[in-house]
């Protein structure tokens, strides 16, 4: 069954903050460097305007990485993410720091990984997803597989079934883009 089918909608209402690792799910997990060390990343267009109509419906964002990175930090301004962790070895503690920040909790949040370093920090967290190519580990873990891999369109599924969950569509998505669910691929039961 596709992820298009088996988003867990019910799990999914209510959630405030959806937390994204950043390679192998922002990206496609390369990261590319140049001979002075200078990095690079490739973000996909549609996964940030998924994340730009998930902010429209009320739902903020956070990034939670391992590694630290100034385009990261330039992408997470561009696209107006509100909370930002990097360099979290023990995505855990990010995860304990976020709820700090934020006020709020697990129940609260959705999670998006794609690697055993993530697991710990998806544990409290009350829906887990994860992009087709994440580890095995984690596919046998979550809530939820998308049917596109990191950096490929896995975000922007995942912040459509978060806007379907949250009843958000309609003035989201159907009245400015004249874009209904079934027209992305939902199915008409949602």
């Amino acid at each position: 069954m596709s992820g298009y089918h088996s988003f867990p909608i019910a799990l999914a209402a209510g959630i405030k903050l959806l937390i994204l690792d950043v390679d192998g799910v922002l990206t496609r997990g390369d990261i590319i460097m140049d001979e002075a060390g200078e990095e690079s990343k490739a973000f996909n267009v549609r996964d940030g305007h998924g994340i730009k109509m998930l902010q429209r419906a009320g739902i903020d964002l956070a990034i939670l990485t391992g590694r630290s990175s100034s385009v990261v930090a330039h992408r997470a301004r561009e696209l107006g993410f509100k909370y930002v962790v990097q360099g979290s070895l023990r995505k855990a503690e990010g995860l304990e720091r976020l709820f700090a920040e934020s006020g709020l909790n697990g129940s609260d949040c959705a999670y998006m990984g794609d690697d055993i370093v993530d697991l710990p920090a998806m544990a409290p967290c009350r829906l887990t997803l994860a992009p087709a190519d994440a580890h095995l580990s984690v596919l046998k873990r979550v809530d939820w597989v998308s049917d596109y891999a990191g950096g490929a369109g896995a975000v922007r599924q995942a912040c459509e079934g978060l806007i379907l969950a949250a009843g958000r569509w309609p003035e989201v998505v159907q009245t400015p883009y004249a874009v209904s669910p079934a027209d992305c691929g939902w199915p008409q039961h949602v």
